[in-house]
């Protein structure tokens, strides 16, 4: 499976190509900055779809930026604990979806750097 993917401010936004499949994935939500509305929409359709790595990385991101770490970390370890699939970029590069879900899981825990 081969899907788009936006990368938005800290958010990586994938989508199946297609209206219809953007619909259902929380492209346009996520893209148009409406977390709550994509959230609704991934969690629906990850209830029918729960092995399509496009609606765990989005619902991941969204979680992640509604502060929800915790259940944004558990979803990119299940991309993680799944078959590596490749992801459609929108400048037309071609990413995995586990470098994606390593990607989110570096957003979540930044290094920290001490003084000493």
């Amino acid at each position: 499976m081969r899907v788009l993917a936006l990368a938005a401010a800290a958010t990586a936004a994938l989508s199946p190509t297609g209206a219809a499949a953007q619909e259902r994935s929380g492209y346009a939500q996520i893209a148009s900055g409406d977390f709550a509305a994509a959230r609704a929409v991934l969690e629906a359709e990850s209830r029918t779809y729960p092995r399509r790595p496009d609606l765990l990385l989005n619902l991941a991101a969204v979680n992640g930026r509604a502060g929800r770490a915790g259940e944004a970390r558990a979803l990119y370890r299940d991309v993680l604990a799944r078959a590596d699939a490749p992801m459609d970029l929108p400048d037309g590069r071609v990413a995995s979806s586990h470098a994606l879900a390593r990607a989110g899981l570096a957003r979540l825990d930044p290094v920290r750097v001490t003084a000493r």
